[in-house]
Parts: C-alpha cells; sequence; structure tokens
C-alpha cells in the first residue's frame, strides 16, 4: 500500500494565507472593502485586453488540438477503457464546473444588462432585453469551458501518457521542466500559486450560494433572513461536502454529481411546463441567435469610446473566474478522464458544460424575465430594494407548488455546493500529497481539512459583502495564471509533438 506523504510547503502556506486574509476582513470590514473596490477598478481597467486576448488564444489553440492529428490521442498508458459512465464523467465535470453560483445568476443575471445594457443600448428596450437574455449564457458558455478543458489535458496528458507520479497543476509544466521539475521551485510555485487561486475562486462560489439557500428558507419558513441564518447554512454545506469527500470520488462525489442533476433537470422541467411554456421556448430560441449573431462583437468588444466599464464589471469579472477556477478544475476533471480522447474530452467539455449552462439561463432567467413583462412581479424592484438573493427566493415564490419547489431548490443547491466543492477539496489534497499513484486518492484526513479551510473566506467574505469583493478575490487569483496558462499550452505541445 502507497504511503501518502504530505508536502508540507505546499500544505501550510496557503493555510497560514487564508488565516492571514481573513483577519481584516473580519476586523475591519468596511475598510477592507473600500481597499477591495478601489483594488479591482484600477486593475480590471489596465488588464482587461490581456484578459481578452488570452481566450481567443485559448480557444484557437483547443480548436487546433482538435483538428490535428494529435485529437485521437487516448489519455491512458495502455490505450484503457473510460472508468466512469458518459452520464456520469459529464455530470462530475459539469457540478465541479458551475455549482450552485449558476444557480443564483441564471435568473437575475439579466436585470444588470436589462438596466445599464452595453453597445450603447437604450435600457429596458426590445435590443437591450435581447442582449440581457444572451450575455449570461455568453458568460457561461464556451468561454469558460475552453479554459477548463485545456488545463484538464495539460494535466492528464503527462499524468496518464508519461506517467508523471503527481496529480498538480504543475504537472501541466510537464514539457518544460521535466519529470522531476514538479518538485523545482517552478513547479513548485505555480501550484502554489494554483492553490490561492482555488480557494479565491471556491470561496466566491459559496460566498453567494449560501445567501441564496439561506433567504430561499426564509422565504419557505416565512422568517427574516440574517447573518446567522446564513451561517447555519454553511456549516451544513460543509458538514456535507466534508462527508462525501471523505467517502471517495465513487460513492461520494459521483452519486452527489448524479443525484444533484436529476433532480435539477427534473426542476428545470417543472417550471418549464407550469411557466409561460411557449415564452420560454421562444425566447430561449432567439436567444441563441442573439448570440450567434453578436458572438464576435461580444468577444472582442472593448469599449473604447463611451467607456461605460461594462466589458471591465462583467466579461472581466467572468474571465477571471474561470481562470481562477480552471486548474483545480483541470486536476478533477483530469483525475475522472482516463482513457478518454483528447478531441472527447475537449469537445464534449465544451458541449455538456455549456448547454447544461445555458439550460438553466433559458428556464429560470427567461420566466422571471417573463414575470416582469407581464408586471406579475416586478424582478428589477425586487434586485433594487433586496438583492439578488432574496430575488431569486422571491422569484421561486411565484411558481405552483412554490414551497415543494423551494424545497427542491434549496436541496439541488446544497448538491451543488457540495460536489464542486468536494472536488475542489480533493483537488487541494492531492497537490499537498507529494506522490500519488494513477488509481490511489489523497489521504482521507488531508481532504477533509481543505474541506473545512474552504468554508472560512467565504464566511469573511459575506461578512464584508457585495460584488467588488467577489469581483477583487477573483482578479487577485486569476492574474498570475494567466502566464501558466500560456506555459501549460507550450509544454502541452512539446509533450504532444515529442511523442507523436
Amino acid at each position: 500500500m502507497q504511503t501518502l506523504r504530505i508536502d508540507r510547503v505546499l500544505f501550510w502556506t496557503p493555510t497560514c494565507l487564508i488565516i492571514a486574509v481573513c483577519i481584516p476582513l473580519g476586523f475591519m470590514p468596511e475598510q477592507s472593502a473600500r481597499f477591495i473596490s478601489i483594488f479591482y477598478g484600477h486593475i480590471a481597467s489596465k488588464l482587461s485586453l490581456l484578459y481578452q486576448v488570452g481566450i481567443l488564444a485559448v480557444m484557437a489553440y483547443l480548436l487546433y488540438l482538435v483538428l490535428s492529428r494529435y485529437g485521437h490521442i487516448r489519455l491512458s498508458s495502455n490505450d484503457e477503457q473510460p472508468e466512469y459512465s458518459n452520464f456520469a464523467w459529464a455530470t462530475m465535470l459539469f457540478c465541479a464546473g458551475t455549482g450552485a453560483s449558476l444557480l443564483v445568476w441564471a435568473g437575475t443575471e439579466w436585470v444588470f444588462y436589462y438596466n445599464k445594457p452595453p453597445f450603447g443600448l437604450e435600457p429596458r428596450q426590445t435590443p437591450a432585453i435581447e442582449l440581457a437574455q444572451a450575455y449570461g449564457p455568453f458568460h457561461w458558455g464556451i468561454a469558460a469551458w475552453s479554459f477548463y478543458a485545456l488545463s484538464t489535458l495539460a494535466i492528464a496528458y503527462p499524468f496518464y501518457v508519461k506517467g508523471v507520479p503527481y496529480l498538480r497543476i504543475s504537472t501541466a509544466l510537464h514539457g518544460i521542466l521535466g519529470k522531476s521539475g514538479v518538485n523545482s521551485f517552478g513547479g513548485r510555485l505555480v501550484d502554489l500559486l494554483s492553490m490561492i487561486a482555488l480557494l479565491g475562486g471556491a470561496a466566491v462560489s459559496l460566498t453567494m450560494s449560501a445567501p441564496t439557500i439561506a433567504a430561499t428558507i426564509a422565504e419557505l419558513l416565512q422568517i427574516p433572513t440574517s447573518f446567522a441564518l446564513q451561517m447555519l447554512v454553511m456549516a451544513i454545506c460543509i458538514a456535507i461536502y466534508a462527508t462525501s469527500v471523505y467517502m471517495g470520488l465513487s460513492r461520494g462525489i459521483r452519486r452527489l454529481s448524479e443525484i444533484s442533476a436529476w433532480l435539477a433537470l427534473a426542476m428545470l422541467a417543472f417550471i418549464l411546463l407550469v411557466g409561460p411554456t411557449l415564452f420560454i421556448l421562444k425566447s430561449s430560441l432567439n436567444t441563441v441567435g442573439v448570440m450567434i449573431d453578436n458572438f464576435a462583437r461580444m468577444m472582442l468588444w472593448t469599449d473604447p469610446i463611451d467607456n461605460t466599464q461594462f466589458v471591465e464589471s462583467w466579461t472581466i469579472f467572468y474571465w477571471a473566474w474561470w481562470i481562477a477556477y480552471a486548474p483545480p478544475v483541470g486536476v478533477f476533471v483530469a483525475r475522472i478522464s482516463r482513457g478518454r480522447s483528447i478531441r472527447q474530452v475537449v469537445l464534449s467539455m465544451l458541449a455538456f458544460g455549456s448547454l447544461g449552462s445555458w439550460l438553466f439561463y433559458f428556464v429560470l432567467g427567461n420566466y422571471s424575465l417573463s414575470l416582469e413583462l407581464s408586471n406579475a412581479f416586478s424582478v428589477t424592484q425586487s434586485m433594487a430594494e433586496n438583492g439578488m438573493y432574496t430575488t431569486t427566493a422571491n422569484i421561486l415564490s411565484t411558481l405552483p407548488l412554490s414551497g415543494l419547489v423551494m424545497v427542491v431548490f434549496v436541496i439541488v443547491s446544497i448538491l451543488f455546493v457540495a460536489t464542486t466543492y468536494d472536488s475542489a477539496s480533493y483537488v487541494l489534497a492531492a497537490t499537498t500529497t507529494k506522490e500519488m499513484q494513477v488509481n490511489s486518492s489523497p489521504a482521507r484526513w488531508n481532504r477533509v481539512f481543505w474541506a473545512i479551510i474552504l468554508g472560512l473566506l467565504p464566511i469573511f467574505m459575506m461578512l464584508v459583502g457585495g460584488l467588488d469583493v467577489i469581483r477583487a478575490s477573483l482578479i487577485i487569483a486569476s492574474l498570475p495564471l494567466l502566464f501558466v496558462f500560456l506555459a501549460m499550452a507550450i509544454a502541452l505541445y512539446k509533450s504532444l509533438q515529442a511523442s507523436n
């Protein structure tokens, strides 16, 4: 039996850093919020072009891999078959890459663009409404999953094909650093930066998910929402995903992913059937058309004339989120993708990930928009008065059998949080493990430790509150990883070229 030793530097450095960040957030929340807001505005305005060029380069690189002679290469050492069924694999990668934050944004994101649309459009008019419907799916679509796919391939190829015994982010740089380079200064620095990015990116998901779950429970029980209720929700979520990650991949994460996927599909089907079905279907198809028609402009728009800060506030915010979370998602998806080809991994991640995210936006988003347009419920007024978390609960309360729907929503949200965070805990534990063979997993105590640590930062971020805190944490986490992605692409190409 393999002895799983801990890398003390990679274990203790992020732990101490998280504690150091939480202290000022807890003791000086107002000053921290002010500093964070200024910091985000400065960095986003100066470096937005770098993020936009980066995503274009990643998408072009993946297209080349899919169409090239490398696309057929199987991620295994002896032509093994996939370890998990297509459905189990798709649900695990989808839940790891999205999480409960998708449930928050899907029903309310259009409101931000409805009131302050891009391209200089008149607010609340038809062109603005159509783009408001399209921008959410655009942000959660192909671009996001392109970052995830690149990091997955860059890690999976050296781990399965080259036999590198480390399931870490630095494994992706095998083509540059060599087999022993993972333990070099450069390799350990990449791992450390990626762990910090994961802690920041994962914190964002729970920071938005816990208040939404708490607000829905409060609406269901007809009690006021409070910080204490949010903390209770946080404790329940941590307990669930800590238990799941303790059980392991097959018994814990896979089962939670499958259950949450089926429940989410059932909830969306119910909303589609009892809501304005024809409006939802027509709007969904129209949204696809608007996205296709405006895709190039949405990808390349820098807003140099009016400088409305729309790109920095939204598109760069999302690109930073995906970059921060992509390396750990890559580690997790690489672990469950043994036996699949490069072409299959890329196309499946782009298809399953994008279509799954769009489904939530098409159903939840268009249902909430129908409430606004029909004057059945003013979503925009609720957003202005109560914020997006309470508004999400209010939207659900307008449905038939609203109590049952809200119960299912809470369960799905908690399960999505659990699957996202137990995969994140798995990645952190794997990164801090010195050596890991293909069929092994990190020590249980190590996985549970990171499950608890992951819950610390969101608690203090909720205390400070506001979107600026979320945006700033992502910018800080993602910026160094832009250059890591460049190194990943170079290293993967060199490895493929050398072997084939």
